[in-house]
């Protein structure tokens, strides 16, 4: 099996990685393969990723009360105190 080595690890994904292979009960390795195989099967780009984020931010459905706020107002009175 070949083996691979990274130089120069972000020490912080590092323990995000130990952390969820104690919590999976997996070796860091395997954890890290899992990984690796979830990143790769990722078909979906950035620009598609960010483009059905907008459609579905634009799909919600916002209540008439939330429409009626008067955000400068709140603003306003916030940095009048």
């Amino acid at each position: 099996m070949p083996l691979l080595q990274v130089r120069d690890f972000p020490e912080d994904i590092y323990e995000e990685i130990t952390f969820e292979a104690r919590r999976q009960n997996r070796t860091i390795a395997q954890q890290t393969i899992v990984l690796i195989k979830k990143g790769l099967n990722e078909e979906v780009s950035n620009k598609e990723r960010r483009r059905l984020a907008l459609e579905e931010s634009n799909s919600r459905i916002v209540p008439q009360a939330a429409k009626d706020i008067d955000v400068v107002k709140l603003i306003r009175e916030d940095r009048a105190r």
